[in-house]
């Protein structure tokens, strides 16, 4: 449940952002510092300008210089100042000051936040549009342990000045949104756009902390930015925690392999064990810097008609438990995803894909949206020695297995298929498994669903354990067939 703030019947909440922070700031109880580097103190501001702000903040700086910055939170061991630890050091750092400098016997009902970002804006070049880190710390009950959300954001403006006033107005929802609907975790992040657009910025990355988020998944609250289009793509780590893509991507090679993993199969692992060896044995490509990336498609989650949260959770809860990185998007087409993957790196990318995958880059339907069509995809998706394993497939009939030397394609693009077949682009997984062909995640899922036996048999060591242990896709042992 919300808290019960005093001042709350003095006003009516209202979506402007001055009403927001007047509602904070009539609040008796509620009290914190501004501690604000990089892009001015813009969010401060918005609470000095709505008025009331002496019963609010007890501090507001800006440590801009790198000196005083370091002197004040420490130097960080990559001597970047715009990252995820300078962050987490800043808000601990100013919630500690408070605590030290302020008596409980004092204020005993007052409600402790530190609100932080560090952000870099626009270059004068107008070549990077900058990012940002923000987060606040706070307290919903005097004696409870504080609460943390913290989020990143990549600027889409090309103005400095507009840069600074966006900060401002999500640094206001996020505060307004930590003690006013943090019951509801989902409308939070939502109101992170109120007064703002998708044009303005995007948050790619969020999560939640403390005791009142004790039970908020940050997968699903990953999965709610993606839903409310405020980025294109999220990622998280085989511990459940959200993991910012541009971190986890930045000059790493890439290995990419896209499926439902409904449930996840040998046949996926065999993919994923025998397109990595591919991959590595590729010149200039190091274990070190390589990065192999589950990607599950927005479109895919929700094949049903809606995002089933539950579905998504078990999907996400046996791949975090093989270690991996999942990443879930809302690229239907493989060019925008290599697109994106090309904001981060410029070292090799791979692709590996079954059979109907294949054949899906090469049909033209997907491409009536681009005005060069299925030229200008294939431009974008192969422009940079980007290199597709395909793993084969099983013909039921004739026992034939399908590779890229036999595979069928349109008539019209036959041509197109030889060139990148030709040059080396389209390379065949040739030490596959064979026994494990004839799984599909299909038929395993209606197999947990109806209670049938031999199921086990189909998925990588220790899988079926946690499928049954945490009744994973709708799995019952009342279920299951004698």
């Amino acid at each position: 449940m919300a808290i019960s703030l005093k001042g709350d019947q003095e006003i009516t909440s209202a979506p402007t952002t001055k009403s927001k922070a007047l509602r904070i700031n009539l609040n008796s109880d509620i009290y914190g510092t501004f501690a604000e580097i990089g892009a001015g103190q813009e969010t401060a501001r918005n609470f000095f300008r709505s008025g009331a702000a002496s019963g609010t903040i007890a501090k507001a700086m800006s440590a801009y210089d790198k000196d005083f910055s370091d002197a004040i939170y420490g130097i960080e061991e990559d001597k970047r100042y715009v990252t995820q630890p300078r962050l987490k050091k800043m808000l601990r750092h100013e919630i500690d000051l408070m605590e030290d400098r302020l008596s409980r016997s004092k204020h005993p009902d007052k409600l402790f936040f530190s609100y932080a970002n560090t952000v870099t804006t626009i270059d004068f070049a107008k070549q990077f549009k900058g990012h940002g880190w923000i987060g606040i710390r706070f307290q919903l009950d005097p004696l409870e342990d504080y609460n943390e959300i913290i989020l990143h954001l990549r600027f889409k403006e090309t103005d400095a000045r507009l840069q600074q006033e966006t900060l401002g107005i999500l640094g206001v929802n996020l505060i307004y949104g930590a003690f006013y609907l943090n019951d509801n975790p989902k409308e939070l992040v939502r109101s992170f756009y109120d007064n703002l657009s998708s044009d303005q910025l995007e948050i790619d990355m969020i999560n939640f902390s403390g005791p009142r988020f004790m039970y908020v998944d940050n997968r699903l609250m990953s999965l709610q930015l993606l839903k409310n289009g405020m980025t294109n793509a999220v990622m998280f780590g085989p511990d459940g925690n959200n993991l910012l893509p541009a971190q986890v991507l930045y000059k790493k090679n890439i290995l990419a392999l896209r499926g439902s993993f409904r449930p996840v199969t040998k046949v996926n692992m065999d993919m994923y064990e025998k397109s990595k060896k591919l991959f590595l044995a590729e010149n200039k490509v190091k274990e070190s810097r390589t990065q192999v990336i589950f990607e599950i498609t927005l479109s895919n989650l929700s094949a049903e008609g809606k995002i089933n949260e539950r579905d998504f959770l078990d999907r996400a809860e046996l791949l975090c438990s093989l270690g991996q990185n999942v990443m879930i998007t809302n690229f239907q087409q493989y060019f925008k995803l290599v697109e994106y993957f090309s904001e981060f790196t410029k070292e090799r990318m791979a692709l590996a894909m079954g059979v109907n995958n294949l054949i899906q880059i090469f049909d033209e339907k997907y491409y009536r949206n681009l005005s060069g069509g299925i030229l200008e995809a294939f431009g974008k998706l192969f422009y940079r020695d980007l290199k597709v394993y395909m793993y084969p497939y099983k013909e039921q009939e004739t026992g034939t297995y399908v590779n890229t030397d036999n595979l069928k394609v349109h008539p019209r693009m036959k041509e197109l298929y030889k060139f990148f077949k030709n040059n080396g682009r389209l390379i065949n997984i040739d030490d596959f498994d064979p026994e494990t062909l004839d799984i599909f995640s299909r038929t395993v899922l209606k197999m947990i669903v109806n209670g049938d036996k031999g199921w086990e048999e189909m998925l990588p060591e220790g899988i079926p354990e946690i499928i049954k242990q945490k009744r994973l896709f709708g799995y019952s042992k009342t279920r299951v067939k004698k």
